[in-house]
């Protein structure tokens, strides 16, 4: 199975540092937008099986019905390929959200449970899902893996190894070692906005797709696997 993995849009953020610049906010939306045709072109060319978008694919209290418009009309231009979106803390599938009330195309499943599995012919699909702007418990620690034969994938928005006090328990926190003890063939993950890739990793943070501030210097894009149980991979694609 070939996937590609994306994380972090967040379509429609106020970009409230960049902001301070004159018209940098505008730029970078319109280079949201940009990247976002890139990735939907790139899964054309290369006819992607899957692309996974883990979480924060628009800001919930900012975004406009015309980018929800024009991520769908992005959509249907894919519509060999599955589209698995788990919504995150800044795009929680709660009443009243675009994920509820939008008529998506055939080819997206959006993750509407903390936990549920989707069993595809070439692997099972494990997916969690934000169902309101914070989840202190993380139900990926009910996973109990029924066919370890099969390609297991999981895919949520989470804070790995980050929770360090009550403050950060808030975001689907998980340490790495539960995550590894449930041996998973590969972990989309998102969230953190800084890219983890390493060619024998399997446990990803793609990061996001674009910089969203000085602070976020290095190499952004998406990650494309071709074979996860064996780990064989075109690695960081970068579009940005």
């Amino acid at each position: 199975m070939k996937f590609a993995h994306i994380a972090d849009m967040h379509f429609d953020s106020p970009f409230t540092g960049l902001n301070a610049i004159e018209n940098l906010g505008n730029i970078r939306r319109l280079e949201q937008r940009k990247v976002f045709k890139k990735v939907i072109d790139y899964c054309k060319k290369n006819k992607i099986d899957y692309l996974f978008i883990t979480g924060d694919l628009y800001e919930h209290q900012y975004v406009k019905k015309s980018t929800i418009q024009y991520i769908h009309n992005l959509f249907k231009e894919i519509r060999n390929t599955k589209i698995l979106i788990t919504p995150g803390n800044h795009d929680p599938y709660i009443q009243g959200s675009y994920y509820e009330n939008f008529n998506w195309s055939e080819n997206v499943h959006i993750c509407k449970k903390e936990l549920e599995k989707l069993e595809e012919s070439d692997a099972d699909i494990y997916m969690t899902a934000f169902t309101d702007f914070y989840m202190n418990e993380s139900p990926i620690r009910q996973i109990q893996i029924q066919n370890p034969n099969k390609t297991n994938l999981l895919l949520t928005h989470c804070d790995l190894n980050g929770a360090r006090d009550d403050k950060d328990c808030a975001y689907n926190p998980i340490l790495e070692t539960q995550i590894n003890g449930l041996k998973f063939d590969y972990v989309a993950m998102g969230h953190i906005h800084k890219t983890n890739f390493a060619p024998n990793q399997r446990n990803i943070y793609p990061g996001s797709t674009i910089s969203f501030g000085f602070d976020e210097l290095g190499e952004h894009g998406m990650v494309v696997r071709r074979d996860c149980r064996s780990c064989t991979k075109d690695g960081i694609c970068s579009i940005g």
